[in-house]
């Protein structure tokens, strides 16, 4: 897969430039797609190098047709059904793109890129296979079987049907850091004014009427004049924090197995990961079988679809066993680190011939499970933030609000003599 730059002319005078990626051996294929593509004429092409490549397709930039998870499913289903019927796959996808064209131009934009291959001469899973920043490897591989078994559009459901599965254990993973990340950004807020505005005042106020401070409140006022003075560093210390750390984790294959190794060994959040991963296993592994894909293959693309390390390493593992003649609960088990529940059902899938049917199971069990997990655990953390920010603000209130105490009392007692 490469990725080229290119600026070109096109029919009306103008030019245009941009970003595409290509699964091309030679320039001068890209060069012709982009000139049959855009009726255009090439007056630059230029290949990028593979790092600087990866780093745009790192953060979604590598092209404007890259399409989110929820948009793909809907393509897909829009396929399914009008090809069903009897429509042919040319004919839908530029039905697709002339109804999408206004509100959706993302999927119009697809349609259009499907459509140029097939005017090619391209069949469907070549056309799927020439994009595959938008289109992931299950479903290009589900798009061969189709074309082989005359099943395209079962195929195309039934890919649409497994993206909306993985869209949604996605969610139900990200709603339920929704109300901690809400609670925490307020108490950041919060505690900002306090520091940058309450406390300074009131410092200066202590300051002016010689209060005598409890160590408390010298500690608490120590602290905000501390971070008053170095809030631009501080700010590039943070900021240069999280971006390495982002960095670290998309470009370095060691970080990235360190975190998931520690994340599969803490208490609450293994059983998370255990399921989210288990759940992402089984659905594919279970829709690739069924489709008909031998189980080396299906092995291989979910070892590469796979975002824990920890579980993409164990995979690997079992994939070479498998592949050297052991069946896949034993390669499994003996590789280790998947749930006793998963091995025994896959053991009698295969026992019986019926390993898709089980793995569906499992991965319905999994779905269900993580989303049960996910439901308490939101319960769990309302309460503890609610403890964490209340003793946060009761140290602010009791460390400024005793000299005020004690203010007040001596005013007082100078009142009354």
């Amino acid at each position: 897969m490469n990725t080229y730059a290119y600026r070109l002319l096109l029919p009306n005078g103008r030019t245009r430039s941009g970003l595409v990626r290509m699964m091309v051996e030679r320039d001068l294929s890209a060069k012709l797609w982009l000139e049959r593509h855009f009726d255009a004429v090439v007056l630059r092409l230029y290949r990028l190098p593979d790092w600087f490549a990866a780093t745009l397709a790192s953060v979604g930039r590598v092209t404007g047709h890259a399409l989110p998870p929820i948009e793909l499913s809907g393509l897909l289903r829009d396929l399914a059904v009008m090809t069903s019927a009897g429509v042919p796959m040319i004919d839908a996808l530029k039905t697709i793109a002339e109804e999408s064209d206004i509100t959706q131009r993302r999927i119009a934009a697809t349609a259009r890129l499907l459509i140029s291959a097939l005017d090619a001469g391209a069949p469907v899973s070549e056309a799927f296979n020439r994009h595959p920043d938008i289109f992931p490897e299950s479903v290009r591989n589900l798009m061969a079987i189709g074309e082989e078994t005359g099943t395209v559009d079962h195929m195309l459901l039934e890919a649409a049907e497994h993206i909306e599965r993985m869209t949604t254990l996605g969610r139900n993973m990200r709603q339920a850091l929704i109300y901690p990340a809400f609670v925490f950004a307020t108490i950041f807020g919060a505690a900002l004014f306090w520091i940058y505005y309450v406390i300074p005042n009131l410092a200066q106020l202590f300051l002016q009427m010689q209060v005598k401070l409890p160590a408390i409140t010298r500690g608490v006022l120590q602290l905000s004049k501390w971070l008053e003075g170095n809030a631009a560093p501080s700010f590039m210390l943070i900021t240069g924090i999280v971006v390495g750390s982002w960095l670290l984790l998309q470009f370095n294959t060691a970080a990235r197995k360190l975190l998931f190794k520690v994340a599969h060994r803490m208490p609450i959040v293994r059983v998370l990961v255990t399921a989210s991963g288990m759940a992402f296993i089984t659905e594919h592994l279970a829709i690739m079988i069924d489709a008909g894909i031998d189980i080396i293959r299906s092995l291989g693309v979910l070892e590469r679809a796979l975002s824990d390390e920890y579980y993409r390493e164990r995979i690997h593992k079992v994939r070479m066993a498998v592949d050297r003649g052991a069946l896949l609960a034993v390669a499994m088990r003996q590789v280790g680190g998947f749930p006793p529940m998963a091995l025994r059902m896959i053991a009698v899938g295969e026992e019986t011939g019926s390993l898709d049917t089980q793995l569906r199971h499992l991965a319905k069990e999994y779905r269900q499970r993580l989303a049960s997990l996910i439901e308490t655990l939101a319960e769990v953390i309302k309460p503890a933030i609610i403890l964490v920010a209340g003793a946060f603000f009761l140290l602010l209130i009791v460390a400024l609000l005793l000299p005020i105490y004690d203010l007040v009392r001596q005013t007082s007692q100078a009142t009354i003599q």
